[in-house]
């Protein structure tokens, strides 16, 4: 019975060990249970996050490819402003040389109207004299008409005598 009795405590003192082992290890799993709990909380956590800051991320995208291509419009744009203004620039001095040219044009019909207006003065006053030369004409033509006839008349009388 003594061997009986060393036999008990032996797996008495084995049972023991085995609950202490028992006891330490369901420690450990409780401890890892809880460590894998925070961590799959933390992995939910930084999963959320990662959706969120991949929203973000497209979000941020988008608004860079509008940002460019609203860029690259405001750069058409500005190359669109600088041709308008060279043609501008350009229709500005086609209009300042065309005012030049009207002003010049309007100076040489405004003296080739007083011209005008005093070749119309020379000729009234050529075409004055003209009639009155043509008076005068008719006049000594009537007076040399008169003569003749009065010549005529004065042979006939000289012819008669």
């Amino acid at each position: 019975m003594e061997k009986l009795r060393e036999k008990m405590d032996k797996i008495r003192l084995v049972a023991e060990e085995a609950n202490d082992k028992i006891a330490e290890l369901t420690a450990k799993v409780k401890a890892l249970e809880q460590e894998n709990l925070a961590k799959e909380q933390q992995i939910s956590s930084l999963s959320y996050q990662n959706q969120t800051l991949e929203e973000q991320n497209e979000k941020l995208e988008k608004s860079l490819q509008e940002a460019k291509g609203a860029a690259d419009q405001g750069a058409q744009h500005g190359t669109e402003v600088d041709t308008l203004t060279r043609k501008l620039q350009l229709l500005e001095e086609e209009a300042e040389e065309a005012d030049k040219n009207l002003r010049e044009t309007t100076e040489k019909l405004r003296l080739t109207d007083v011209k005008a207006e005093h070749y119309e003065r020379k000729v009234q006053s050529l075409e004055a004299e003209r009639d009155e030369w043509e008076k005068k004409y008719e006049v000594v033509s009537e007076k040399l008409k008169a003569a003749e006839d009065e010549l005529v008349k004065i042979q006939q009388e000289l012819e008669g005598l």
